[in-house]
């Protein structure tokens, strides 16, 4: 690892967290990696105690597991967490949107749309990396249009988890355009007031990356197997 530059003390314990959570999510710090508390102490230049804590918070969000007399690991790929996951986002984000439409339709789709447009011109320009944020922003203006503090913070727990498996397959700019696809078939469906048809975007689009993620963590893992 580089050293990490620490400019405010203040702020060291979330420099730490920032740091090491960007690491595990762009897939720099593999899955099955051991992960030593003195040792990125170390590395990055700072207390072993901020990095205590950091770890603990990355073990909650479920990114790392601890190891007895060990330390801690980065969590393999689990297909079957990724069904687990897409599973629950399933029901989640179908309640989310009902409810945005209740109470902010009009808000809703205005800001999908923007989303979409955001995206579209992103992607034809090669920016696939940009996708992640919009990506993001995309399910969240449905959630916080639900007016739900709490569907929405599950909606972001579950979208952080489905992150760590899908950030490198996401790099792809034929994954890209697919999952911009599933967007604008959940915006269609939700334009046309049809409930059935936002079920079936939202079990597509999901279905869609499970099938991506799948299919990156697989190749991965063959290939290191080579």
């Amino acid at each position: 690892m580089r050293r990490l530059v620490i400019k405010n003390p203040k702020t060291i314990r979330r420099k730490v967290y920032d740091y090491l959570r960007e690491k595990l999510l762009s897939g720099e710090i593999p899955p099955e990696e051991h992960l030593i508390e003195a040792k990125i102490a170390r590395e990055i230049g700072t207390s072993r105690t901020p990095v205590r804590e950091a770890l603990h918070n990355l073990e909650l969000e479920g990114l790392i597991e601890s190891i007895p007399r060990v330390g801690y690991r980065v969590k393999a790929i689990s297909a079957q967490e990724v069904e687990e996951i897409c599973e629950i986002r399933r029901v989640v984000e179908e309640l989310a949107i009902l409810w945005a439409m209740e109470k902010a339709k009009d808000r809703v789709i205005e800001g999908l749309k923007e989303n979409i447009r955001l995206a579209d011109e992103r992607a034809s320009k090669g920016d696939v990396r940009a996708f992640v944020e919009l990506d993001a922003q995309f399910h969240e203006t449905i959630a916080r249009c639900s007016g739900s503090q709490r569907l929405l913070e599950l909606s972001q727990t579950l979208r952080r988890h489905m992150l760590r498996y899908r950030i490198q397959s996401i790099y792809s700019t034929d994954n890209v355009l697919r999952a911009i696809a599933g967007h604008q078939g959940i915006l269609e469906a939700i334009q046309k007031g049809d409930l059935e048809g936002i079920r079936q975007a939202i079990q597509h689009h999901l279905r869609q990356s499970k099938e991506d993620i799948l299919r990156y963590a697989f190749k991965e893992t063959s290939e290191e197997e080579r």
